[in-house]
C-alpha cells in the first residue's frame, strides 16, 4: 500500500522546520476561519430570510464576514508562500548534497549513467517541489480541518456529524487505492524517463561514429520506442491522476446530497434550526475540499517517492574520498610524492589496475610514465588528483597522507592537463581563468603568450573575448590544448599533471606543446604521462609500468630536443 508520508522524505523537511511549522499554525487558522465565515453566514442568511433584516442593521456582521475572507485570502496566499519558500530550501540542501556527493565525495564513481544522474539532479529534485509545497501542507489542512468541522457540527447537530464522520473514512479509503496504483505507475514512469534520458545522451556522445557507420537511423528507431514507452507511462498516469480527481468528486458530491437530505428532514420536522443547518451545510464543501484536493495531489507524493528513491541511492553510496583532520598542506614542489605498495581496484571491473605500486616523485623533476595501455598510468594520476583513494598501501606527500588532507585543499595544488581538455561554453578568457577565476587581464594574456596561443587568440574574431561554443567547435584540436596549457600557466600550482598532451595532434602542434611544456614544467613536480617517445625524452625519469607495477626505471641525463626534431617525431607518429 503506498504510505501517505514518506518518512525518508518528511525527514528532509527538518531543514525547513520554520516554514513546516508556520504552515501548521496557518492551517489551525484556516481551520478558525472556515467556522466562522460558515456560522457568519449562516446568520446574515437567517436573519435577512426570517427576520427581514437589512443591510444597515447587519453592517457588523457583514464587516466581520469581510474581514474574514480577507483574513482567508491572506492566509491561503501565506500557506503557500511558506510551502514554496520551504520546498525551495530544501531542494536547494537536496541538490547541494548531490551535487557535493558526487563532484567532491565521490568523483571518480558513478552509480549510474550520466544520463540518469542528469534526470535524477534536475528533474528528480525539481519533483519534490510539488510535493512538499503542495502536497505537505495540503495534508496538513486534510487533517486539521475535517476534524474541526466534525467537532463544531457535533455541537450544532450530532446526526450530521454522524454521517460527516462515516463518509470521511469512505474517502480516505478511496484515497488509498487509487494511491497503490499511482505509486507504482509513477515509480514505472521515473524508470522510462531515466531510459530515455540516459539512451538520448548517449547517442548524442556517439553521434558521429554513429553517422560514420551509418547506423543514425537504427538509433533513431530506438528513441523512438524509449520515448513511446515514456509517453504510455506519462498517459497511464494521468489516467489515474484523472480517476482519483473524479472518484473523489463524486464521493464528496454523495456526502454532500446526503447531508442536505438529512438537513431538509430536521428542518421540515423542525429539529433542526435554519441557522444551524445553513451552517452544517455551508461546512461540508469544507470538509471534503481539502480532503480532494490531497487525493488530487498524491500524484506528486508518489512522483517524490519514486523520484527519491534514485536521489537517496546516490546520496548512500559510500564516499570514495573523505576529508581528513590534517592541517597542514605540504608543498609538493618542494616535498617529494611517495606511493608505497599501492593498490587499487576500480568497481565493477576486473582485476587490480595497481598491484603494490611503489613510486616516487621527486620535487622539482619531471617524471614521465611509459606503458602499455591499462598498465595503470593514469590511475596514479587519478589517485594523485584524489578522485578516489587507494584500496591498501600508503600515498603521501612530506610523509602526510593525502587521506587525511581536505580534497578540495590538495587539488589547490595540482594543475591538471587532460589528455582531451574540456572546453566550456565561454569566451577564451573565461576558458583559461577557469581555475583562477579572479585572473587579471593582463595575468590571463601573458598566460596565454606561455602557452603559444597568443598567436592564434590573436587571430580569432574577438580575440580573448571570443565565445567557445560547446565542445570548443572553433578550436582546433592543438588549439584546445594550449588553451588547457594556458589554465595551468595562470594556475601556477606547485604540482602539473599532463595526460598525453600530444596525442591528436598535428607536428607544428606538438611543436608550440613541447615547447609550452618544458616552460611550464621548470620548477614544479611534475607527471607526464606518456606513449610517445618524444615526451619521454622531455623527462628527468621515464617509469615503465606493466599490469599496475613498476617494471624499469631510466634516469635520463639529456639534452631538450631541438623544436624541429620534436615536429618531425610528432609527424612521424
Amino acid at each position: 500500500m503506498a504510505a501517505p508520508v514518506d518518512r525518508r522524505l518528511l525527514g528532509e523537511s527538518r531543514n525547513a522546520r520554520t516554514h513546516m511549522a508556520l504552515a501548521c499554525v496557518l492551517g489551525v487558522l484556516s481551520a478558525v476561519l472556515i467556522l466562522a465565515q460558515a456560522a457568519l453566514l449562516a446568520f446574515i442568511i437567517e436573519r435577512s430570510a426570517m427576520h427581514h433584516a437589512t443591510l444597515s442593521s447587519l453592517r457588523g456582521e457583514l464587516t466581520a464576514l469581510a474581514g474574514v475572507l480577507t483574513l482567508r485570502a491572506v492566509g491561503g496566499g501565506a500557506f503557500e508562500l511558506s510551502g514554496r519558500w520551504g520546498a525551495a530550501r530544501i531542494m536547494s540542501e537536496l541538490r547541494g548534497r548531490l551535487v557535493r556527493r558526487l563532484m567532491l565525495e565521490s568523483p571518480g564513481q558513478r552509480p549510474e549513467r550520466s544520463g540518469e544522474l542528469a534526470t535524477t539532479a534536475v528533474n528528480g529534485v525539481d519533483a519534490l517541489e510539488a510535493y512538499f509545497a503542495g502536497y505537505l501542507p495540503q495534508l496538513i489542512l486534510a487533517s486539521v480541518v475535517p476534524v474541526a468541522v466534525i467537532a463544531w457540527v457535533l455541537v450544532l447537530d450530532p446526526i450530521t456529524a454522524a454521517i460527516l464522520a462515516m463518509t470521511v473514512p469512505v474517502l480516505i479509503l478511496f484515497m488509498i487505492l487509487i494511491g497503490r496504483g499511482a505509486r507504482s505507475q509513477a515509480e514505472g514512469r521515473w524508470r522510462a524517463l531515466s531510459l530515455l534520458g540516459a539512451h538520448f545522451l548517449d547517442v548524442v556522445r556517439g553521434l558521429a561514429t554513429l553517422r560514420a557507420y551509418n547506423r543514425a537511423s537504427a538509433q533513431e528507431r530506438t528513441l523512438a520506442e524509449v520515448g513511446e514507452g515514456y509517453r504510455s507511462e506519462t498517459m497511464a498516469t494521468l489516467r489515474i491522476a484523472f480517476l482519483s480527481a473524479l472518484v473523489l468528486e463524486l464521493c464528496a458530491m454523495i456526502g454532500t446530497a446526503l447531508l442536505a437530505a438529512t438537513i431538509g428532514v430536521q428542518l421540515v420536522q423542525g429539529a433542526l434550526g435554519l441557522r444551524a443547518g445553513l451552517t452544517v451545510l455551508l461546512l461540508a464543501p469544507e470538509l471534503y475540499g481539502p480532503l480532494r484536493l490531497v487525493g488530487q495531489q498524491f500524484h506528486a507524493s508518489a512522483d517524490a517517492g519514486a523520484a527519491s528513491q534514485r536521489i537517496f541511492a546516490a546520496l548512500d553510496t559510500p564516499a570514495a574520498v573523505l576529508a581528513g583532520s590534517a592541517r597542514r598542506v605540504p608543498d609538493p614542489a618542494r616535498e617529494p610524492i611517495a606511493f608505497a605498495g599501492v593498490t587499487y581496484e576500480y568497481p565493477r571491473r576486473a582485476g587490480r589496475a595497481l598491484d603494490g605500486l611503489d613510486l616516487q616523485l621527486e620535487p622539482g623533476t619531471t617524471t614521465a610514465l611509459a606503458g602499455a595501455s591499462g598498465a595503470g598510468k593514469s590511475t596514479v594520476a587519478r589517485l594523485l588528483l584524489r578522485l578516489d583513494d587507494p584500496a591498501a598501501g600508503s600515498l603521501a606527500c612530506g610523509g602526510v597522507e593525502l587521506r587525511e588532507l581536505d580534497p578540495v585543499a590538495w587539488r589547490a595544488q595540482i594543475a591538471w592537463v587532460a589528455q582531451r581538455p574540456t572546453i566550456l561554453s565561454a569566451t577564451v578568457a573565461e576558458n583559461i581563468a577557469l581555475y583562477a577565476p579572479g585572473a587579471e587581464r593582463g595575468e590571463i594574456l601573458r598566460a596565454a603568450r606561455a602557452a603559444n596561443a597568443e598567436e592564434f587568440v590573436g587571430a580569432l574574431p574577438e580575440g580573448l573575448d571570443t565565445p567557445l561554443g560547446e565542445g570548443a567547435r572553433r578550436l582546433s584540436a592543438g588549439q584546445a590544448q594550449r588553451i588547457a596549457l594556458a589554465r595551468a600557466f595562470l594556475a601556477d600550482r606547485p604540482l602539473l599533471l599532463l595526460d598525453e598532451p600530444t596525442a591528436h595532434l598535428d607536428g607544428d602542434s606538438v611543436e608550440a606543446v613541447c615547447e609550452a611544456i618544458v616552460r611550464l614544467a621548470a620548477g614544479r613536480t611534475t607527471l607526464l604521462i606518456a606513449h610517445h617517445p618524444l615526451l619521454s625524452g622531455l623527462a628527468d625519469a621515464v617509469l615503465e609500468m606493466d599490469h599496475g607495477r613498476m617494471r624499469a626505471a631510466t634516469r635520463i641525463e639529456r639534452e631538450v630536443p631541438s623544436l624541429p626534431q620534436m615536429a618531425h617525431a610528432g609527424v612521424r607518429t
